[in-house]
């Protein structure tokens, strides 16, 4: 008895020391664990790539892979990924010169160790290539792989660290244009196709690897000795001429700017971009091929300032992913935002000495805080630098707090370190990591050296954490001047405690303005430097330059909206109304008390920039906050002011602005009238030249408003479209826009087909209309099943796509029944829903959930 119970003991015992099961199979998608297996074993990575496009776009892709690399150790197998949207398409594999026997799990590809040798491999790998990350229209194609979709097309290593030279070569119809990364080094024709062969790369991730081919016209210029090429589809050749030289001339420019200031040579050779019809971003930093959204560079005649600068900053933008995520790229998609913010802190240097007579710290304002505050103030936040197990969820990771929030975030710690030793920082960092991975801890230990500041303190709240501080104003007055004046900022989250460290400069004064800094470094900071000064009211922000929930004290909240026009600075005015806005939605301030006050500055307002974000405010809170009754009531007053603005305005940019806030905000029957006469071309709009694209928009408002004769309308200007891509997008929308119930519904239904969801930016306009505030009532019905498919949007679109989704699903709504479909929804989720997604939600739905509780 006693000898079984001992060997029982040593089996139990034997059970608890025994080594884990090792999991044979990759889990789907590229986790953290294989990436770093593969980093630790494959190096010297080289792909020769070819693919065979067919002119009709329903026929598959074929392609051929040659995958050359060293293996440190040949002791287990190596695993590619290839998860394409068509069964069976791998056709052969062969490792090493011979056919070999390989397994297809989870979207992977398994080479068997017995295949494979120490030292260098190469595999050769037969396929039709997947369309899911293609964009194949009748006409063209473009590739975009961001953040891990290359292994949706081809067989590859799909993660940023594994580094590789590229060489390509595209056997495509004839009259078709191609691009890729690498120079073109040989083109033949015969037998009605064209075979393009393009030269190997620098090394480069999968992700910045990128081709496009199709009819496509070429405009080439010369800057400073370097060659430029712009692929394009434009069909008004007037509109082209109107912006190349301009276009050429802004990416000379930031080329220039950014050797010097990071005094390394462009690194990538060949310099051309291409102007993507409805592209799904802004922009794509592919090195020596760029792809932009067509819109974004060939801009109207009626282009606004804002959209010029828009147009600079993007370049801009993307010029310093050249050094900034494409010589130097994240290890690992956690720091994903850290490309994206030097892209955009450096444009901001770029840019801001072209244009000297904008004021860009207010512009700096304007640009980013708005958008990242429509995130951070919401329960669906998210940190700067994120975890991620996964590249599947990578796309999850992008947003405003990296694109927004970053900047600012930047902007402090920049303040902090000092413009000097930040940028020897940068080059230090730069030239290290030169073509290869660096993460967070490695430029932050370079920066920490050169600043007194605790940055690991620093980081910890602004980074990698999230949420933004709640700022509150201690003023106290004595006949008009200041007795005693404190900040103090508490963190949403208790149980953390966060201490936000930041510099910022307060504004005090009344219509004039005295700015002074301060350093908000604990959790209450008195400003003895205050007391004294004349006041009626104090702004935290009037620098632009405070990041938090700002909330104004008592006496600063009831001045400012009763005077804020008089105020002189125009920066604090600014600073003021965004603040204001965040009153707003805490219900500190009323919708009909922050209307009046906008109708009150705007006809005053003379800086374009605020003006144009006073009516962005207006149409938010007319739409979303407002109830029908007051924007009924508030409508020919409103609209009053929108024309007096849109007649005195002195520039064709600023006419512009007016214009499209009173054609998005129209209701009632005479400016509906005019406008439908603007259409029709009875009606002229002086000093203002609408281009095709105004006039499609005018079209669709025309529609959704359900004017006399819409149908004629949209038939009428479908032909007048003379663009072949903007005729398509226009006929993809149409339904949305139609009277008739049953066409709206079979629109929306035709979206779960994900071939129709290709096309995103078509989608998203078109959820738009079918959630205007006008019909949101007939709308809510597809609310819920917006958010079920809300998983698949995230599987199969690209980055922005989840989060622009929700954003136009519930951005018309407003009513208690619409926030109430959204909570039953998290109360039947289970689980393992992925916290991101329950977070973008969150986001897209606050604004809906403070309107139904008014």
């Amino acid at each position: 008895m006693r000898f079984a119970v001992l060997m029982a003991a040593c089996f139990v015992l034997a059970g608890l020391m025994a080594p884990a099961q090792i999991k044979r199979d990759p889990d789907l998608g590229i986790s953290e664990t294989l990436a770093r297996d593969r980093a630790s074993r494959i190096s010297n990575l080289r792909y020769d790539l070819a693919f065979t496009v067919p002119a009709a776009r329903v026929q598959a892709v074929t392609g051929r892979a040659l995958i050359r690399f060293s293996l440190s150790s040949a002791t287990g197998p190596v695993v590619l990924d290839y998860e394409p949207d068509r069964a069976g398409i791998l056709r052969s594999v062969e490792a090493n010169g011979a056919s070999t026997t390989i397994r297809q799990v989870n979207g992977h590809i398994i080479v068997p160790k017995e295949a494979l040798r120490d030292g260098e491999n190469s595999l050769a790998l037969d396929f039709n290539a997947g369309d899911a990350s293609l964009n194949r229209n009748d006409e063209f194609l473009y590739s975009l792989f961001v953040p891990a979709r290359a292994h949706l097309a081809f067989p590859c290593f799909d993660q940023p660290d594994l580094k590789a030279r590229w060489a390509l070569s595209l056997d495509v119809p004839e009259g078709w244009q191609a691009l890729a990364n690498g120079a073109e080094v040989e083109r033949e024709t015969a037998g009605g196709r064209t075979r393009v062969r393009f030269g190997a790369t620098q090394p480069i991730s999968t992700y910045l690897f990128a081709f496009a081919a199709g009819k496509f016209s070429i405009e080439q210029a010369e800057r400073n000795g370097r060659a430029f090429r712009m692929f394009h589809r434009e069909t008004d050749a007037a509109k082209v001429a109107r912006n190349r030289d301009a276009i050429f001339d802004l990416h000379a420019g930031a080329l220039a700017w950014l050797e010097r200031y990071t005094a390394i040579p462009y690194p990538f050779g060949k310099f051309d971009f291409l102007l993507v019809p409805a592209f799904q971003f802004g922009g794509m930093e592919h090195p020596g091929a760029i792809f932009y959204n067509a819109s974004g560079l060939l801009l109207d005649e009626s282009a606004t300032q804002d959209q010029v600068l828009a147009r600079a900053s993007v370049i801009a933008h993307e010029t310093a992913h050249m050094w900034f995520g494409d010589l130097v790229t994240m290890q690992w998609f956690n720091d994903v935002w850290m490309k994206e913010v030097f892209a955009n802190h450096m444009a901001g240097k770029i840019v801001n000495p072209a244009f000297p007579q904008v004021n860009h710290d207010l512009r700096h304002l304007v640009e980013y805080y708005p958008q990242a505050y429509a995130v951070d103030r919401t329960a669906g936040t998210n940190e700067i630098r994120q975890p991620l197990t996964n590249l599947n969820e990578a796309g999850t990771l992008y947003g405003a707090i990296i694109y927004q929030k970053a900047p600012i975030v930047m902007r402090q710690l920049e303040t902090l370190v000092g413009s000097e030793g930040f940028q020897e920082g940068l080059r230090e960092y730069l030239k290290k990591y030169s073509f290869g991975n660096a993460s967070w801890a490695d430029l932050i230990a370079m920066l920490d050296s050169r600043t007194p500041e605790d940055l690991a303190a620093w980081s910890r709240a602004w980074v990698e954490e999230r949420g933004r501080p709640a700022i509150r104003t201690e003023l106290k007055l004595s006949g008009g001047k200041i007795a005693s004046l404190a900040f103090s900022q508490r963190d949403p989250y208790p149980s953390r405690g966060l201490i936000w460290n930041q510099r910022f400069t307060v504004a005090v004064g009344d219509r004039e303005v005295k700015l002074f800094p301060v350093q908000l470094n604990a959790a209450r900071v008195e400003v003895p430097a205050a007391r004294g000064l004349p006041a009626h009211f104090v702004l935290a922000n009037g620098g632009g330059i405070a990041y938090g929930g700002i909330h104004l004290d008592s006496a600063s909240l009831a001045w400012l909206m009763a005077n804020l026009p008089s105020v002189e600075d125009e920066l604090t005015r600014a600073s003021a109304w965004v603040t204001l806005y965040d009153a707003l939605l805490d219900a500190e301030v009323t919708p009909d008390g922050f209307l009046s006050l906008a109708l009150r500055a705007l006809p005053v307002e003379t800086n374009e920039l605020t003006i144009t974000r006073i009516l962005s405010y207006a149409r938010d809170a007319c739409w979303r906050y407002s109830s029908a009754a007051a924007r009924t009531r508030l409508a020919p007053r409103l609209e009053l002011t929108l024309r007096q603005g849109l007649d005195t305005a002195q520039s064709s940019s600023l006419k512009s602005v007016w214009f499209s806030a009173l054609r998005d905000m129209a209701q009632t029957p005479s400016t509906i009238d005019w406008l439908t006469r603007v259409w029709t071309l009875e009606q002229n709009v002086p000093g203002l030249t609408l281009a095709e694209t105004d006039y499609i928009r005018l079209a669709e408002e025309l529609a959704v408003r359900d004017v006399p004769r819409a149908a004629d309308i949209l038939d009428q200007q479908y032909e007048r479209i003379k663009n072949p891509d903007r005729k398509a997008q226009f006929a993809f929308v149409r339904p949305a826009l139609s009277a008739d119930p049953a066409r709206r519904e079979a629109w929306f239904a035709s979206l779960a087909d994900v071939a129709n969801r290709r096309r995103e930016p078509w989608v998203l306009e078109g959820l738009r209309y079918l959630h205007h505030p006008l019909r949101a009532a007939a709308s809510e019905r597809y609310i819920e099943p917006s958010l079920m498919m809300l998983r698949e949007i995230q599987r199969s679109g690209d980055i922005f796509f989840p989060k622009r989704w929700m954003d136009a699903t519930l951005s018309g709504h407003q009513s208690a029944t619409a926030a109430a479909i959204v909570r039953a929804f998290f109360d039947q989720l289970p689980p393992e829903y992925p916290e991101r997604l329950r977070r973008v939600v969150l986001s897209s739905a606050d604004d809906l959930f403070r309107a139904a509780r008014k």
